[in-house]
């Protein structure tokens, strides 16, 4: 059998620990889950609700591809409350989680052999899907000068039909500000690139800090969101994308043959969900205790040096001083603590391997058991 190079692709090295993990737990291990970024509960209880009535009054069959015009209208009035924007309902397109919405726009947005630049450290589906597609991901290697985010000095010279950016980012946790982001929206207007933006985080950020839409700064940008993070329904696998209205009617025909429509069921828990904004909140506020709890006690561990943590639930700690290598790091806190983090290659396949990403998305008492456990870790190996 022959096997396209498209398939050849790297590892996600946290499902490979999450993995590793899980068996550990079937040997009868408890195992502190700081590798996955999921939520650590279940999705809001409106949301929940509004399935189980669908269950005895809708058959729950195919949807438009573009999904519920109801959900689409939700969507929209999010934007009107979070950032005082007017969204037509008619540019939201409903998809199935946000990774079908990178792969719709990069298949609608891009020839095969395009270049897209994206910042380094990042989310490694990003470069793992464009090069499934026969795109060129183009990393751009950030640092704590630019609160590891790409800014448009990093771009001169390089040659590239779109740019990706994350706010908040994975792994880092770090954000664009208004000027920040338009600052990148400028330049692809004047390269005449795409402004692809990953907020998937939106709705988690701490220290009073506001996330900013792409679409406050260009009419442009192709937005991608999901209900996973925010919403905490990882598993429902439904996210949705916000383009500019000449794009719609591509990204319809080609989400009705790869995909004929999001999940419906999911579909009617997400329009649910917009309605549990406050349980969401508390959620929120849980992460932020997390938050607390983490950057004060890493730094006495030992992991001293953190990129800016201003939203997401993630902590990327610098080890290049540690004389270990992240994947040796992460596998012996798996082993010996009992504790599952991510070794940064997984988000930086240059110097990923200086580099460890912890998720504070579970319980606080968890986040407590861990960081004992990390402590005691550390001081073996001191």
């Amino acid at each position: 059998m022959r096997i396209s190079t498209r398939g050849q692709v790297d590892p996600f090295i946290v499902m490979d620990v999450l993995e590793a993990a899980r068996r550990l737990e079937a040997e009868g291990r408890r195992i502190i889950h700081m590798e996955i970024g999921q939520p650590g509960t279940p999705a809001p209880a409106t949301a929940r609700a509004a399935l189980a009535a669908a269950l005895d009054s809708d058959p729950l069959g195919y949807s438009v591809a573009l999904g519920l015009p109801a959900l689409r209208e939700g969507i929209a009035r999010l934007y009107a409350r979070r950032h005082g924007i007017a969204l037509d309902p008619a540019r939201v397109i409903v998809t199935a989680g946000s990774s079908a919405g990178f792969v719709l726009a990069f298949l609608a947005l891009f020839e095969a052999g395009a270049r897209v630049a994206l910042g380094r450290p990042g989310y490694p589906s990003y470069r793992n899907i464009l090069r499934a597609l026969d795109l060129v991901p183009v990393e751009i290697a950030t640092g704590p000068a630019t609160r590891f985010q790409p800014a448009p000095a990093d771009l001169h010279g390089a040659d590239f039909a779109g740019l990706l950016v994350a706010s908040p980012a994975n792994p880092t946790g770090s954000m664009l500000d208004r000027d920040a982001l338009a600052a990148l929206a400028d330049l692809c207007a004047a390269r005449g690139a795409v402004l692809i933006s990953d907020e998937i985080y939106h709705g988690i950020q701490y220290d009073g800090r506001r996330a900013v839409t792409a679409l406050e700064v260009s009419d442009s940008a192709v937005v991608i969101n999901s209900f996973s993070k925010y919403f905490s329904m990882t598993g429902w696998r439904v996210g949705w994308m916000v383009v500019p209205p000449g794009l719609v009617r591509t990204i319809e025909r080609l989400a009705q043959n790869l995909f004929i429509c999001p999940a419906h069921a999911s579909q009617v828990a997400a329009l649910g969900a917009l309605a549990g904004e406050a349980e969401c909140e508390s959620h929120v506020a849980t992460y932020a205790r997390n938050r607390a709890l983490m950057l004060s006690a890493l730094p006495r561990l030992g992991f001293a040096r953190l990129a800016p943590c201003d939203g997401a639930f993630y902590i990327y700690a610098d080890i290049s001083g540690m004389g270990t290598d992240s994947r040796s790091l992460a596998r012996a806190m798996l082993h010996e603590a009992g504790v599952a983090v991510t070794p940064g290659h997984d988000f930086d396949p240059m110097r990923g391997g200086d580099f460890l990403r912890f998720s504070f998305a579970i319980g606080t008492a968890e986040i407590e058991e861990g960081l004992e456990r990390l402590s005691a870790f550390m001081a073996r190996r001191s």
